[in-house]
């Protein structure tokens, strides 16, 4: 039986593909993953200052994958990790990712695995990973 993996890909991953990293390129256009982003990671990566032809090619990008919006379990699962983790209240925008993956089942890609490693409701994979890892 063949598990379909389900990845919730933080912005600085996005931003190391626009960038034109391999490694990101590599990993979004090849992995057999269901890529998920959070309209968190939208609003990240769309933010001004961006021009027009950006602009396009990111909201291209992005319809090629899946948007979680905020709903009921996500807002009750972030209250609940705002809670339980108080360092969180300095980094909104990951607590929201966070509680994202944790009422969805997704395992988070980032970046900045140090925001997400702490919370125990959630997978984290650390991107690109390291060797020994």
């Amino acid at each position: 039986m063949t598990t379909t993996l389900n990845y919730l890909v933080d912005t600085g991953v996005f931003i190391l593909y626009f960038r034109g990293d391999r490694r990101a390129v590599d990993f979004l256009r090849q992995t057999n993953a269901v890529i998920y982003y959070s309209r968190v990671t939208r609003k990240e990566l769309l933010h001004p200052p961006i021009r027009a032809r950006e602009r396009q090619e990111v909201l291209a990008f992005l319809r090629r994958h899946r948007l979680v919006n905020p709903d009921p379990q996500i807002t009750e699962g972030f209250s609940s990790l705002l809670e339980k983790y108080p360092y969180l209240r300095d980094h909104l925008a990951d607590a929201l990712i966070a509680a994202t993956a944790w009422t969805k089942g997704l395992e988070v890609v980032t970046t900045n695995p140090r925001h997400f490693e702490p919370i125990a409701e959630i997978r984290v994979r650390r991107f690109p990973e390291e060797p020994g890892r």
